[in-house]
């Protein structure tokens, strides 16, 4: 069963989610998951294939959030975001974690990275918008 564990860190910048950087090795996940966030979503997307793709566009994309695969090749989405994070335009943009991977220490370890949630693969495209949505509020709202 698909699952997201949402983590909630201090307020970011407080702004409309639009546009979102997805970083997706899988040809086939990748347009299901592009289709989603911009058909059902209403999302601005920037789709690239590889960790290096996305550190080479991301900047002049301005994402509002990051949603990166965790396992790809060559440049792993942990890799992918230490990367992102080198980009000062990218320094503090939110980030959310997409991976199979269920092993308690390997989700502690893309928290620690600053993940403000983490999807779990097999993932529902039906609520994959809503998700993204609430770790984003979550994310945006103040600790009372």
């Amino acid at each position: 069963m698909p699952q997201t564990v949402r983590l909630n860190h201090a307020p970011a910048r407080a702004s409309q989610l639009q546009r979102l950087l997805y970083v997706e090795d899988d040809p086939g996940i990748q347009a299901i998951v592009r289709l989603t966030l911009e058909d059902l979503g209403g999302f601005t997307v920037l789709t690239c294939s590889s960790g290096h793709e996305a550190v080479a566009a991301a900047a002049g994309f301005r994402p509002d959030l990051m949603l990166l695969d965790v396992i790809m090749p060559e440049m792993d989405g942990p890799a992918t975001l230490v990367a992102l994070r080198r980009i000062p335009e990218l320094a503090t943009v939110p980030v959310i974690f997409m991976t199979a991977k269920n092993d308690p220490s390997e989700l502690d370890s893309l928290r620690e990275l600053g993940a403000i949630a983490i999807i779990g693969k097999p993932f529902d495209p039906i609520t994959l918008c809503d998700e993204i949505r609430d770790a984003w509020v979550a994310e945006h709202t103040p600790d009372p």
